[in-house]
């Protein structure tokens, strides 16, 4: 019954404590006496105490992570959020990746829309321009300009063309 209550201690971290504190209050001679009086009991020494209490990194997992142990950084002392920090870097270098690579498309995607209006705009000036120039080259109006400027002794011919035949 004796030996099963120490193990509850031990297990539960109490042990230790208790001996820390008793070697404190007691001096290192009442450890050493105990251990001249008791050769059979072997206890844990006090360097194992101390490296027993003094663990942080076999902290056990806390069922509740609150906001404040995630702000705090209490959650960084886990075990297996160290050995997994790699792989947390990594996701955050993909998701920095995913991120920048869409602002580049969006920003290709604007100046492609950017080209296309300007493509637009460019392509009904020329169909304008060919509209008025089809205008202008027609007979009846290179006739009244002429006309109108007096430039040229051109008439509108009275008969129609005739064709010339030549035997070969």
């Amino acid at each position: 019954m004796k030996e099963q209550d120490e193990k509850e201690q031990k297990l539960s971290g109490q042990e230790p404590l208790k001996e820390l504190l008793e070697a404190a209050e007691n001096g290192k001679e009442s450890l050493s006496a105990e251990a001249e009086q008791a050769p059979e009991e072997e206890g844990p020494t006090l360097k194992e105490v101390i490296e027993e209490t003094a663990r942080e990194d076999e902290q056990p997992l806390s069922s509740q992570f609150t906001l404040r142990k995630i702000l705090g950084g209490d959650i960084l002392n886990n075990r297996s959020i160290r050995r997994q920090i790699w792989l947390i870097l990594l996701i955050v270098l993909f998701t920095i990746i995913y991120v920048a690579n869409r602002y580049s498309c969006q920003k290709d995607l604007i100046e492609i829309d950017r080209l296309n209006n300007v493509f637009q705009k460019a392509k009904y000036k020329a169909l304008s321009k060919s509209s008025e120039l089809t205008e202008m080259s027609r007979e009846s109006n290179v006739l009244e300009a002429l006309k109108a400027n007096n430039d040229s002794s051109l008439k509108q011919a009275s008969q129609p063309p005739y064709f010339i035949e030549i035997p070969q």
